[in-house]
Order: C-alpha cells, then structure tokens, then sequence
C-alpha cells in the first residue's frame, strides 16, 4: 500500500513538474514569441487604481500649481526614448506615443486648455504644428517712414513627434483633514512641441531660425481612461528592466525632475511674466521650499 502511495505521489508531482514547464514555454503561435526568453503578460491586462474618494469638506487648505518636465535632462530621458514606435523599442513606448496614439484612436479625450474645457481635435491639433507661419511685417522707406504693410511666411519643421520634449502639469496640493498630511493630484497633463521655423537671409544674410515650445494638448488625469493607457506603458528601468514602472505609477511616486512655472495667484499671472533668468529660478525654487514647509509649520512640538 506503500508503495502505491509513493508511486501515485511520484506521478503527481511529476505531471505537475511537466505542466509547469509548458507553462513556460513560448507557444510558436504567439505574436513576438521571439522577442524574449518568457512571455511579459502581467502589464497588458493592469488598470489604474481609481484615487481615494476625497470630500470637499475633507480639504481645509489647497494650491494650485503648474510645473515644467524637460525631457532632455538626463533624470528624465525615459519619458523621451524609445522615439520609435517599431525600431529598437524592446517592448517599451515613450510617454508622447503612448498618449497621442491613444488620443487618435478615440479612446481618450484632449481639450486646448487646462481648465479641459475646449475640447481639442488630433488632426487638427497635429497638422497646425507644422504649418508656416505667416506674419504681418511693416513696410518703411529710405527715411524709415512707413509707407504699409505686408505678409512674411517663415517655414516650419515638419511635425515629428520626437519634437515633444517635455510636459507640463496642473497640480493641486492639499491638506486633508482626517489624516493633517499635505498631499497631491495631478489633474492634466500638456505635452510641450518644439516648434522651429525659419527665415531665408537675404542679400548675403544667414537663415535664421527660432524655436518655441508649444502646447500640443491637455489631457485630463482624473480620467481612468487616461490612466489605463498609462498604466500599460512602462518606462525604462536602469536598475532592473524587468522591474519597470508603468507611467501611472512614475506620477503617483513622483518620480520625475521639475521645476514649477506658476502658483495660483491674484494676478493669474505665470513667474514668466515678470521674472526672467536667475530671478524666475529663485522664485521658482521658493515656491517649491514653501510647499515643503507648509505640513511642518501646521506642527507645535
């Protein structure tokens, strides 16, 4: 009796041992099986865990704030690379395609605004970034009179989208009152286009080119939607790629460099429109020491 015991359990164990290993083998019918050793399936099916339910009353004190991510530093580059979408992606998308394919798909919306309000269209949006642009110039004669006016077009760089090199975010950070802790949404988020024309020289002048940045469109992070399609993207992981932290999960953590452009204020003005150089970074990073200090204060010891 023994014996048939140990002979069934000797069975089991090696049918399980063979379904384990079917398990792990790549089935020849799949698509991409030979991208890599096992198949990466624990990202495609993940939803974005909805945020805690907050009551109005709950929150005794709030500021908004808006606030720069630079791609091209080099904290921040693995919202910028793979810029493919075929070619040397090792499964991965940057944070731009992951947005813009979804938002011209339908699954997502995008407004003008960051009061999401104007609802903005994909090929509308896409195809003004790379139109010329034409601007009235003033015509003067020898003596510098003017005698009328005109129209200049500059050429512009075709749309890429490896010409959208950083972000921006509203932000509100709060106080909530069950717990006295400051905390943080981030409620949209714009992608920022690098917009270059320019400007033939004449008479033995160089081109001249200038560039701007751009707001291609909001898209509201409070959407689940949003979320979703952030979730299943993840970013480069330096340290270990098979620990790679989806998008949804970098903003949760803030993971990210920034530096803030605007707090809510009287004059609804941004640090831009009356600081410049040294004097818009000491103010930026003021406001930046300010919100770190303002859950302390709240303490007596």
């Amino acid at each position: 009796m023994k014996k048939l015991l140990f002979s069934i359990a000797v069975i089991l164990l090696a049918l399980t041992s063979n379904t384990s290993y079917a398990q792990d083998i790549i089935d020849a019918d799949d698509e991409n099986n030979f991208t890599n050793y096992f198949q990466k399936k624990n990202f495609q099916g993940r939803s974005a865990i909805p945020y805690a339910h907050l009551r109005e009353s709950d929150v005794v004190w709030e500021t908004a704030i808006w606030r720069s991510v630079d791609f091209r530093e080099k904290f921040n580059q693995y919202f910028y690379f793979p810029t493919s979408l075929t070619e040397n992606t090792q499964g991965r998308i940057n944070l731009a395609n992951a947005l813009l394919r979804a938002w011209e798909n339908g699954d997502i919306e995008a407004f003008l605004d960051d009061d999401l309000k104007k609802p903005a269209d994909f090929t509308v949006q896409t195809k003004k970034l790379g139109e010329p642009v034409t601007n009235e110039v003033k015509i003067e004669d020898e003596d510098g009179m003017l005698v009328g006016t005109g129209e200049f077009t500059y050429d512009t760089l075709p749309y890429s989208v490896d010409r959208i090199f950083g972000i921006r975010l509203k932000e509100f950070w709060y106080i909530e009152k069950q717990d006295t802790r400051q905390k943080v949404r981030i409620v949209a988020l714009a992608l920022i286009y690098n917009r270059c024309v320019s400007r033939a020289g004449g008479d033995g002048e160089e081109e001249t080119r200038t560039c701007t940045d751009r707001e291609v469109a909001w898209f509201p992070m409070n959407d689940m939607r949003v979320r979703n399609v952030l979730v299943k993207a993840n970013a480069y992981d330096e340290n270990n790629t098979n620990a790679e932290r989806s998008y949804d999960d970098i903003f949760i953590d803030r993971f990210f460099d920034s530096y803030v452009l605007r707090e809510s204020n009287r004059f609804n003005r941004t640090i831009a429109s009356y600081a410049v150089g040294e004097d818009a970074l000491l103010l930026s990073q003021e406001i930046e020491t300010r919100l770190g200090d303002i859950e302390s204060d709240m303490w007596e010891y």
